[in-house]
């Protein structure tokens, strides 16, 4: 089929197009630079300049296509907040506007359990939990006004679901794994509390595997998590992950009411100063590594038939292999 993406030059999104168009679909994706369209080039995508500020770029690349996958977003515990506004909602808004003009048939948004950030726990989450009334500000509170116009904006001609990955990982990542080894290299890795608390995490291309079954399955207006499976321990985690890239892990731990404390006098000092570049540790840094984050993915397993077939231990094993080693199985399961 013909399907457009957002956010393809990304972690998530070249996974997603090397999925794609390993199984013979055609696929558009939104480049934002010349490296970006370079980089979408070679993985066989057809590159569409424009950003997401450019609904007249969208509803070009999205002429003709059958689904729309909604990948990109600004992704980071600090910032200034225009700058969420303009990507994450402003930016889905116009996805959706040139999605209804291009006649698309269905729409998968990446979300994330961010949106549920107010800081109350976030153990054994399900759909079911509305999200809050005031979320944390930045990444949280935009990601989660995103939602709202995502299923919102389903209808009978544009039908839209959501999903939710907890803590992507797994080969290409140029988010979560790059800063812990950076971490680790210069000896101030330090987990909260020793990192003695649960999380879940799911596997790029069992991320990818979820959103290829919720094009297909997912009923409109729904959101599904999805995850590896059975939770893991957040400092058992990160030191597997730098061991399997040539990283001896040595991390100090820091109390968490000491964390809380050194959060908020960061984010005052950057606020007020003000000060270039990002805190070194902030409360969404906080809520979302320092503490257990659980969720359920009954609903995917049950309706979309997802099973998250990328185990941690093969996923750990391709972290320095090539491009794809895990995702054939992923795209398999998905079909």
């Amino acid at each position: 089929m013909k399907v457009f993406v957002t956010g393809g030059s990304g972690f998530l999104g070249r996974h997603l197009v090397r999925a794609l168009v390993a199984r013979g679909d055609s696929v558009s994706a939104l480049a934002r630079t010349e490296e970006a369209a370079a980089a979408l080039g070679a993985l066989g995508a057809r590159p569409v300049a424009g950003d997401l500020s450019d609904v007249e770029a969208l509803t070009g690349g999205m002429g003709g296509c059958l689904v729309v996958y909604h990948c990109a977003a600004l992704a980071a515990d600090w910032g200034p907040l225009e700058d969420f506004v303009a990507v994450n909602v402003t930016g889905t808004a116009n996805v959706l506007a040139a999605a209804a003009a291009a006649k698309v048939a269905k729409l998968v948004h990446v979300s994330t359990e961010a949106v549920l950030v107010d800081g109350s726990p976030l153990v054994g989450v399900t759909e079911s939990r509305p999200l809050p009334e005031a979320p944390l500000e930045g990444y949280p509170s935009t990601k989660a006004e995103a939602e709202r116009q995502v299923l919102a904006a389903s209808s009978a001609r544009l039908a839209t679901c959501v999903v939710r990955p907890r803590l992507i990982w797994g080969h290409d990542d140029s988010t979560v794994l790059p800063r812990l080894v950076e971490a680790a290299d210069r000896g101030s890795l330090r987990f909260i509390d020793g990192g003695e608390y649960l999380t879940s995490t799911c596997h790029v291309d069992n991320v990818v595997e979820g959103m290829l079954l919720a094009a297909e399955r997912g009923l409109p207006g729904r959101v599904f998590f999805l995850t590896d499976g059975e939770p893991v321990q957040v400092r058992s985690f990160m030191e597997s992950m730098l061991r399997a890239v040539g990283r001896e892990p040595r991390a100090g731990s820091l109390p968490g009411w000491a964390a809380d404390l050194l959060a908020g006098l960061f984010e005052l000092l950057w606020r007020w100063l003000p000060l270039r570049g990002s805190p070194p540790l902030t409360r969404l840094a906080i809520e979302l590594m320092g503490r257990e984050v659980t969720v359920e993915d009954r609903r995917a397993r049950q309706e979309l038939g997802y099973r998250g077939r990328v185990s941690r231990d093969e996923g750990l094993a391709s972290l320095t292999g090539p491009p794809g080693l895990a995702t054939a199985t992923g795209v398999e399961s998905a079909r």
